[in-house]
């Protein structure tokens, strides 16, 4: 069995459409502000700039109204945990595309906002059961939005990195799904009931073979905060930096989380 299949949330789909447009509304009236010098700018991600880190932010929303226009396959077969273990595969077609992108569309505020025009469209008239040809497998809308949480409060978080000052704010029903989505994809990399992982608010997850705790202090408890968490779980932080600079508190012989992210690229 996949180890995607073994843990299965439910989100509030409702709060789920809203937390992606309220979201991307930050990311746009941000983008707004910014001049050709910090469109220039280098990003923490290869070599983009933010000019293409934006393209690529324009990209993974407008894939929702571009799939919805399409035939829709018969059955789902990917889950949001299923598609967080295959984003690396696509690493280097997506970076193509936002190269493209950033080529052809210089007007990165028009280009956000026709996105979102069209995603205000897509959303007030189709259902969340409905299914999408996603490029590694059909997926409903409901946990395609589920996972455009994840796109935007990580690229959000991209983009405050590369322009001093910017600070662009995190929806908090975005970073909620985000940290659970991402704490569960860990869950299930590494099933077991040894080490809890606290991520408060928002999520609390035991993973990790071991003696499985049933009551009191787990023996082996890690915790941080929502922002902390997602760096550490998709490469943008190492795990020994967040120790030594104390971003992270890891208390255990099996707290060690170095050799298990991050859980996605």
């Amino acid at each position: 069995m996949s180890p995607a299949r073994k843990r299965a949330r439910t989100y509030d789909s409702a709060k789920i459409r809203k937390a992606v447009a309220a979201q991307f509304d930050h990311v746009r009236e941000a983008v707004r502000t910014l001049g050709p010098e910090q469109l220039a700018l280098p990003t923490r991600l290869g070599d983009w700039s933010v000019r293409e880190l934006v393209a690529h932010i324009g990209m993974c929303v407008d894939v929702v109204p571009r799939l919805v226009d399409r035939p829709e396959p018969p059955r789902a077969e990917i889950t949001v945990l299923d598609w967080a273990f295959g984003t690396a595969a696509n690493a280097s077609v997506l970076s193509e595309a936002a190269h493209e992108i950033a080529r052809r569309d210089s007007d990165a505020d028009a280009l956000l906002t026709a996105v979102a025009e069209r995603l205000a469209g897509t959303l007030a008239g189709t259902p969340d059961g409905r299914v999408l040809a996603f490029r590694t497998g059909a997926i409903t809308l409901a946990d395609l939005l589920v996972t455009r949480t994840v796109e935007l409060v990580v690229h959000t978080d991209d983009l405050n990195a590369a322009v001093p000052g910017l600070q662009v704010p995190h929806d908090r029903q975005a970073l909620a799904a985000c940290t659970r989505l991402l704490a569960d994809a860990l869950a299930a990399k590494a099933p077991g009931g040894s080490t809890e992982v606290r991520v408060p608010p928002y999520a609390v997850v035991q993973c990790v073979e071991g003696p499985r705790h049933t009551r009191g202090t787990p023996p082996n408890v890690v915790e941080t905060d929502p922002l902390t968490w997602i760096r550490l779980a998709t490469g943008r932080l190492a795990w020994k930096d967040a120790l030594e600079d104390a971003e992270v508190s890891a208390s255990g012989e099996r707290a060690d989380l170095g050799g298990l992210l991050p859980v996605m690229r």
